[in-house]
């Protein structure tokens, strides 16, 4: 959606404090890091470049005074990430279950 700049989504950004400028850069950076996590020999790479991506939303949601929803709901869905990471990569689990 940030990539096609939909009015909806530059509004939104705008509103965060964002330029409209850097919408596009953003969206790019986040299909990156959801096409790295895709990919099953570069997951772990996607999944830490993702939490860094979800860790910015939670900081411009507090910087903006967001609601508790907007705050939480990037931390769910990081979580959400690694653990499907974990069940599908055995690596990953022996790493960190052992």
């Amino acid at each position: 959606m940030k990539m096609i700049k939909l009015p909806a989504v530059v509004q939104g950004a705008m509103q965060l404090g964002y330029p409209e400028s850097t919408i596009v850069g953003i969206g790019i950076a986040l299909f990156a890091s959801t096409l790295l996590y895709l990919i099953p020999r570069t997951s772990v790479l996607g999944a830490v470049l993702l939490t860094g991506y979800l860790g910015g939303a939670v900081a411009t949601n507090v910087r903006a005074e967001m609601g508790a929803f907007n705050i939480i709901a990037p931390v769910i869905v990081a979580c959400i990430a690694w653990g499907g990471l974990l069940l599908r990569d055995k690596r990953l689990e022996q790493l960190l279950l052992k």
